[in-house]
């Protein structure tokens, strides 16, 4: 980047969980099967259009093993993020199509999709933020250098170790973020 071109500010956000409800089967979270299933959380809109006011990119960094696993498909997974698109003011999509046994650097918990965004939009991860309700988001965002935000839902799985923050809405993360940003 030249002088004169600051690097960006961004929010990373999980998608299941942080932007629409999950389905969750014996305290374990799933993502919506399809567009049927499709449901926005409430507050999302009007805490997106907060980060927007400030000056944030706002990027959706999701796994979905799913379709590696064969229970889903890309094109149902990208109308999902095309109806959110319409719905909400995103500013872009960052899918791990993959499972953990294949070794990829994009699903989380490691940082690549967070990385690769940020090569991409020219985001200072230093003065970003992740957000997400399990604990491969915290520790994505962590190893990209964001400060870390855990939704806590009580799922029954692992836990994050030492969140920047932790709530149980989007609401109360960007009232956070807001906190932090005022007081720099």
């Amino acid at each position: 980047m030249g002088v004169g071109h600051p690097l960006k500010r961004a929010v990373f956000l999980d998608r299941d969980g942080v932007i629409n409800e999950t389905v969750v089967v014996e305290g374990r979270p799933y993502p919506p099967a399809g567009l049927n299933q499709l449901k926005i959380l409430p507050g999302v809109q009007e805490s997106l259009e907060k980060l927007k006011q400030i000056g944030f990119f706002t990027l959706v960094v999701t796994n979905q093993p799913d379709v590696a696993r064969g229970r889903a498909t890309r094109e149902s997974v990208q109308e999902i993020h095309e109806q959110l698109a319409k719905e909400l003011d995103l500013d872009g999509f960052y899918t791990c199509w993959h499972d953990d046994s294949n070794g990829c650097d994009c699903r989380k918990p490691k940082p690549g999709l967070l990385l690769r965004a940020a090569a991409e939009h020219g985001i200072d991860l230093s003065r970003s933020f992740m957000v997400g309700d399990r604990w491969r988001d915290v520790e994505a965002g962590r190893a990209a250098g964001c400060r870390t935000i855990f939704m806590d839902y009580g799922y029954r799985e692992r836990r994050p170790v030492k969140p920047d923050f932790q709530c149980e809405n989007l609401r109360q993360a960007v009232d956070w973020i807001l906190q932090k940003e005022i007081k720099k």
